[in-house]
């Protein structure tokens, strides 16, 4: 089935199109859209139309920004339009447009040209929730446990902050300044109280139930959310009907664990904001706020392509200052893949620089009248004035500091350590920070290749930042995996989800090694992976290189492999695919002790307790002396779901952290 013609819908376009169908076209719907995509044409005048049969043709009329956001774009020519089957499948059959990009072309979540911040370039995070969940147990149980239990059924944070917002420590109570946040309106907790009811009932129904009335009524939630003042929990509800539409079509790009993922953070966001408890900046913004941050000079670290799943592409250029602290220059618009491959070499707009992002990620800048937000963008006002100055190698300072720093204290800083007051957050990878290091390269094994830190560090794998086979992610560890032996210089981003895994961004020579990367004078001692393409030019010669290469590599011990916390993630997945009845069916009879016994066994009694309690509240399903059910509501089933999952997290991540060891 393909959309590409078929320009972005706005939510709310697409939800009252649904509302007005009849209960027997409402069980249609679903047929219809899986028939109507393929017959999409465009018109001459940059309409859409979608022809049934004879007598009906629906034409889809974008508005200045390209997507649907009027009912009145979306016209059938049946005689019972708009309230009609072929209105509604073609709407559903659209590609969801976000709140922000329908109404002025940008990303959501993010400023437009000329905003705060002057013209910043717009850096795709709308996928993004920026929800972060998490609970207590550097131990991996005991207080986490007991947070997640508390996210679960109350929706507010336990005693590590069980539900908290990224880039405030520990919840969401306070807010930048020390003082006490300001409360959330008496609008904002009845739009989070409709979308938690609205998320609880996806949840329920599955991917496999979860067809475009379910999908429908969780987007008039998120326009809801939206509309009171609450972009983040409209984003999160964006994130998790396209996930549902992906899984709906077997996409290849589509995980069920992140559909997981999505509905973790949806479901925590919205009972954090209904039980009224958190602060106001637990609703976001939908533009992103600017601060002045005076005069700063940064130095280059490295670019990054960037992708965005709803379009975007472009380029996030890493800087430093002076005294340590990470920003970004990002340039991010439509065009995909074609525009992260171009934006490289594209001009850097800030503050009259002629620098474009190749020269900046290996030169610095002098910024008077800097405006810096919350997460270290650089935003380009008018009164902000840059000028270029020379770049420092990574081998020089205050660069240098980065690569000195021991990795576990390093990977702690940029992931959090598992105690309390740490967060498990679905948000833009993008926003963390960073982690260097030298390593000796191992030898690929599978997908990946193995390295083992200098000076007896741990054996970490590296995977591509980016997997797409047209950035050169992928190749560039294929070449270095080439040459077991080597020493090399990382600096990247850790994998939250993986065990001692890092995803590079850059790499460079190790000062004063004789086997390690011969790289051109220009490159100033790094190659962006996602840009620079390694040749065989820049690694020693074979004279140079160690010994004769050893037998196959094997990957060190991998503890969240190995602990049976598989199984609450297959169950919880398993209630991602099949809904509510699946979990019921997967804890009855022996299947619960299967499920439960072996995490007993591994000291995860925690973990046991929240599936048994899991598998108890799905197959919970009350009913009165005629049969009828006297509590149909999916609001206990999804606080049990949240429980686990919350718990599952901050145990998984907390394996994380001790891998790093």
């Amino acid at each position: 089935m393909s959309t590409e013609v078929l320009p972005p819908v706005a939510p709310e376009v697409l939800a009252d199109a649904v509302e007005q169908l009849s209960a027997r076209l409402r069980k249609k719907l679903d047929a219809a859209i899986a028939d109507c995509a393929t017959r999409a044409a465009p018109g001459a005048d940059g309409s859409v139309d979608v022809p049934f049969g004879e007598d009906a043709v629906v034409t889809l009329r974008p508005g200045p920004s390209g997507a649907v956001t009027d009912a009145a774009q979306a016209v059938c020519t049946c005689l019972l339009a708009p309230r009609c089957l072929h209105r509604a499948a073609v709407l559903g059959a659209a590609p969801i447009a976000d709140g922000g990009e329908a109404e002025s072309g940008e990303p959501r979540g993010e400023p437009a040209q000329g905003g705060n911040g002057g013209g910043e370039q717009v850096t795709a995070t709308s996928s993004a929730t920026g929800m972060a969940v998490g609970s207590g147990g550097g131990r991996t149980e005991s207080a986490s446990a007991a947070s997640a239990v508390s996210a679960g059924a109350a929706g507010t944070g336990g005693s590590g902050g069980a539900v908290g917002s990224q880039g405030v420590p520990g919840g969401v109570g306070g807010a930048a300044g020390g003082g006490p946040a300001p409360a959330l309106t008496v609008a904002q907790v009845r739009a989070a109280s409709a979308l938690w009811d609205a998320s609880a009932e996806a949840l329920s129904a599955g991917v496999t139930a979860g067809g475009a009335v379910v999908q429908a009524e969780l987007l008039r939630a998120a326009h809801t959310a939206r509309l009171a003042g609450l972009p983040r929990a409209e984003a999160a509800a964006l994130r998790v009907v396209r996930g549902l539409r992906a899984a709906r079509e077997r996409s290849n790009g589509q995980r069920l664990g992140e559909l997981a993922g999505a509905f973790r953070e949806l479901l925590a966001g919205a009972a954090l904001l209904a039980s009224g408890s958190a602060g106001a900046v637990a609703a976001g913004t939908s533009r992103r706020a600017y601060e002045q941050g005076g005069s700063l000079r940064v130095y280059g670290l490295c670019r990054e392509p960037v992708l965005s799943a709803t379009g975007y592409g472009g380029v996030a250029t890493h800087l430093l200052g002076a005294e340590g602290s990470f920003f970004s220059v990002s340039d991010v618009r439509p065009g995909g893949l074609a525009r992260a491959k171009g934006a490289g070499s594209a001009s850097v707009a800030l503050g009259g620089a002629v620098l474009d992002h190749a020269g900046l990620a290996r030169g610095g800048l002098r910024i008077v009248g800097a405006t810096v937000s919350a997460d270290g963008r650089l935003g380009a006002g008018r009164g902000v004035s840059a000028t270029p100055v020379r770049g420092v190698d990574w081998s020089e300072e205050p660069v240098a500091a980065l690569f000195a720093r021991p990795v576990r204290e390093a990977m702690v800083s940029a992931l959090g350590d598992g105690t309390e007051g740490s967060g498990v957050s679905g948000a833009d990878p993008s926003e963390a920070a960073l982690l260097g290091c030298d390593v000796e390269v191992v030898g690929a094994a599978g997908d990946h290749l193995v390295v083992r830190v200098v000076d007896g560090g741990p054996v970490l794998r590296l995977r591509p930042a980016h997997p797409h086979p047209e950035l050169p992610h992928a190749a560039n560890l294929r070449r270095i995996a080439e040459h077991p032996g080597l020493v090399v210089r990382v600096l990247g981003r850790p994998d939250p989800e993986r065990a001692a895994t890092l995803r590079p961004l850059a790499v460079g020579p190790v000062p004063g090694a004789s086997c390690t990367l011969r790289l051109p004078e220009e490159w100033l001692g790094r190659a962006d992976l996602g840009y620079d393409r390694l040749q065989g030019s820049h690694f020693p010669s074979a004279a140079e290189r160690p010994g004769p290469v050893g037998p196959p590599v094997a990957d060190g011990p991998d503890p969240l492999a190995d602990a049976p916390l598989w199984r609450v993630r297959r169950l919880l997945e398993t209630g991602v695919a099949g809904g509510r009845r699946a979990v019921a069916e997967a804890g009855r009879g022996t299947d619960t002790a299967a499920l439960v016994a072996p995490l007993r066994r591994a000291g995860l009694g925690g973990a046991a307790r929240l599936a048994e309690a899991l598998t108890a509240e799905a197959d919970r399903r009350p009913r009165d002396a005629f049969g009828r059910l006297t509590d149909a509501s999916a609001d206990g089933y999804a606080r049990a779901w949240l429980a686990s999952a919350v718990h599952l997290a901050a145990a998984e991540r907390s394996l994380v952290v001790a891998s790093w060891s």
